[in-house]
């Protein structure tokens, strides 16, 4: 039997490219499609320089990957959407150093669905129980402190908590339109005030002569996002430090290459051509899902940022045929236009036996009040929904 073997790689070129699909099959979200995260590097928007090394473990079986974990070294936390300053707090407290620490998600994307990705065949069980213990090994010998898996998917979870990993629950945001045969379907959910309200702010934009169209597929090219890295770049200058830019230019221009740029939609608000937009937000669409990523605007005009981050999206989405819309990170303003508050899982581990302790003994308690805050505010939104069920994830 050929022995199997832990390697950890500085970068994803590392990795053929047909074996990383390969292993991704089963997983419908682009944020972990090689091509995505290879423009991540090849841009220069994560790097050593950055403060994101990246460190993905494979486990080898002679000259074929079975597994893999996508992981980054960080050297701060800015760029995860998941705010463990506290934690960094306590670090500081106990003489110990945070950083670096290690980090699983798709950097820069608050998007459900990290694991470990296993090929087929393969026992999971004991393959996932086989990188964590590789995991702990290098942080120990390296003197890390804690390895972090961000918006994991739930499923996975099992396997991982199994293995020792600890549960923190924040919240997100998600928008179903499972059922929704159109926008005044959706709009029916809301009370009369809300539902005049988006009336009213979606009438003042055409009152501007402002349209907002659709750019997909290959109709998207390197110089509309260029424009589109133009507006982001704008947006996040405008809140000075807190403008949160991470994304080099070079990376939305490969975005317009064919095998990413079928994944993309944009939404251009415009006085009259699409391809000189005023405003431009860019989501990220699978089957079923739409994901709100980016935006930005040459222009400060009341209720564009609604219409195209919000509206356009979930009309577009619901004429295609899309059952969830996933608008970002942050923001009460989305309970307010058809959002819920809904979960998200981050599991962690900590290599100092005192933090470990005092987080472990903490968490249960912010479990169950975040949990409370998402029923309160699901309980206040003023539209008809289901809320989702929550429980308490160990």
């Amino acid at each position: 039997m050929v022995k199997i073997v832990a390697k950890w790689h500085q970068s994803i070129k590392e990795i053929p490219n047909s074996h990383w699909e390969d292993l991704l099959h089963r997983n419908l979200i682009p944020f972990y499609n090689y091509k995505w995260l290879l423009a991540l590097e090849e841009s220069g928007s994560i790097s050593h320089s950055h403060g994101w090394q990246p460190l993905h473990l494979a486990l080898w079986r002679g000259n074929q990957p079975i597994a893999f974990a996508p992981l980054y070294l960080k050297a701060h936390s800015w760029g995860e959407f998941v705010f463990d300053q506290s934690f960094a707090q306590l670090a500081e407290n106990l003489g110990l150093h945070y950083y670096p620490k290690l980090i699983g998600m798709s950097p820069f994307s608050p998007v459900e669905g990290y694991r470990f990705f296993i090929s087929p065949g393969e026992d999971e069980v004991n393959l996932t129980a086989l990188m964590i213990r590789a995991i702990d090994q290098f942080a120990i010998k390296h003197h890390i402190l804690s390895c972090n898996f961000l918006y994991v998917d739930q499923v996975w979870q099992s396997l991982a908590t199994a293995n020792g990993c600890h549960t923190w629950i924040n919240k997100h945001s998600i928008g179903h339109l499972n059922g929704k045969k159109n926008f005044n379907d959706y709009l029916a959910s809301f009370n009369s005030n809300q539902r005049r309200n988006i009336k009213k702010e979606r009438k003042s934009l055409k009152d501007l002569g402002i349209t907002v169209s659709t750019v997909n597929g290959s109709e998207i090219n390197q110089n509309l996002m260029e424009k589109m890295y133009f507006l982001y770049e704008s947006h996040c200058n405008r809140w000075g430090p807190w403008g949160s830019k991470y994304l080099e230019e070079g990376f939305f221009r490969k975005l317009s290459s064919p095998k990413l740029r079928n994944q993309l939609v944009l939404f251009s608000a415009h006085r009259g051509n699409p391809q000189t937009p005023l405003a431009m937000s860019l989501c990220v669409a699978s089957k079923e899902m739409l994901w709100g990523r980016y935006w930005g605007s040459q222009e400060e005009i009341d209720c564009l940022h609604f219409e195209v981050c919000y509206y356009s999206p979930i009309a577009w989405a619901i004429e295609n045929g899309i059952k969830s819309f996933d608008p970002g990170a942050g923001g009460s303003h989305k309970r307010r236009r058809g959002f819920l508050a809904k979960p998200h899982i981050s599991l962690h581990r900590w290599y100092n036996t005192q933090m470990n302790g005092l987080i472990r003994e903490w968490l249960p308690k912010a479990n169950e009040l975040m949990l409370r805050e998402i029923d309160a505010e699901n309980n206040d939104v003023p539209f008809r929904t289901k809320p989702p069920s929550l429980k308490l994830l160990n």
